[in-house]
């Protein structure tokens, strides 16, 4: 049974009561309890030693990462972060400057984000570090972006750059606050989501929610200079595309808007975020799955994100 599997098993009849406006299947749940004008957020993530992080990263970007990883779900609901709890697990052995570092470089991006760290919770757990964050947010009252809006003929776009985030990326990456609340201001943004598992992956779970079917253009999927550079060298048996495509860890936002919007936004998108490539990777169409087109012809796209449990 892969992650996605045991989610659908573990979810399909969870309670839920009419305060919960959205709960599984998208980045955020959404919540109604009577705040004027605002939407409650909430979101909750996890980062293990091992999985996220090794023994030798340094505790600031452990800390950092921790929290971020929560800002960019935020950051794909147009959503505004308020408040985190914190649960910390450490093994028997732990040294508290160690520690202290991690919770340094986690105050450091709730500083910068206006972000409350506001209590949490401390455990022991054997041989592993494991940090817990569940963050509260806000949007205005039906302005959330989901995942299930795209709709037939709407542009893809993707921010940044993919693939290669392990060369240092996923410990240091920015969430994309500003930019995400920026398009759901100037623009009707149809469905959104960050790419935290992999374009393959993560493009399928918006497709999978609004029921439609995607193309893509290889030649437009902005592969970064680190999977290039890594493919060129022959230090990977992955060529840099399926980096793009499969490893994750990218935290860029992906979504879809009207495509008689796309120029507009292509020619406003530099004037305000003149340091962040912004690309139009494709389109939505009728039907399921993605097509790839490239110089040899089309092919269905049968690679998939990445999966926790994959063996």
């Amino acid at each position: 049974m892969n992650e996605f599997e045991l989610i659908a098993r573990l979810t399909k009849s969870l309670p839920t009561n009419q305060d919960v406006l959205v709960g599984v299947g998208d980045d955020c749940a959404v919540l109604d309890l009577g705040v004027p004008d605002k939407w409650l957020l909430f979101k909750t993530d996890a980062v293990v030693e091992g999985i996220h992080f090794t023994k030798v990263t340094p505790p600031e970007s452990i800390g950092h990462k921790a929290l971020a990883r929560c800002l960019s779900d935020i950051a794909a609901m147009a959503g505004t972060p308020i408040a985190a709890l914190v649960t910390l697990g450490l093994p028997e052995k732990f040294e508290p400057e160690f520690v202290g570092k991690i919770y340094g470089g986690m105050s450091a991006l709730a500083q910068k984000y206006g972000v409350a760290i506001a209590g949490g919770e401390t455990t022991a757990n054997p041989e592993r570090v494991f940090i817990s964050i569940a963050l509260l947010g806000t949007v205005t009252r039906g302005k959330q972006i989901l995942r299930s809006g795209a709709k037939v003929g709407d542009a893809i776009f993707v921010t940044g750059e993919l693939g290669g985030s392990r060369a240092g990326k996923h410990l240091e990456f920015e969430p994309r606050l500003a930019e995400a609340r920026w398009l759901a201001e100037q623009f009707a943004i149809h469905a959104m989501i960050d790419l935290s598992d992999g374009l393959a992956g993560d493009l399928q779970h918006v497709l999978k929610a609004s029921g439609v079917g995607a193309e893509l253009l290889k030649r437009a999927v902005p592969v970064s200079r680190a999977a290039r550079a890594r493919e060129r060298a022959g230090s990977s048996a992955k060529p840099a595309f399926a980096a793009a495509l499969t490893e994750g860890e990218d935290f860029e936002l992906l979504f879809t808007i009207a495509g008689s919007d796309a120029v507009k936004l292509l020619d406003a998108w530099p004037k305000r975020f003149p340091g962040l490539k912004l690309s139009c990777i494709g389109k939505i169409v009728t039907g399921g799955g993605v097509t790839i087109h490239d110089k040899t012809g089309s092919h269905q796209l049968t690679a998939h994100g990445y999966d926790h449990f994959a063996r």
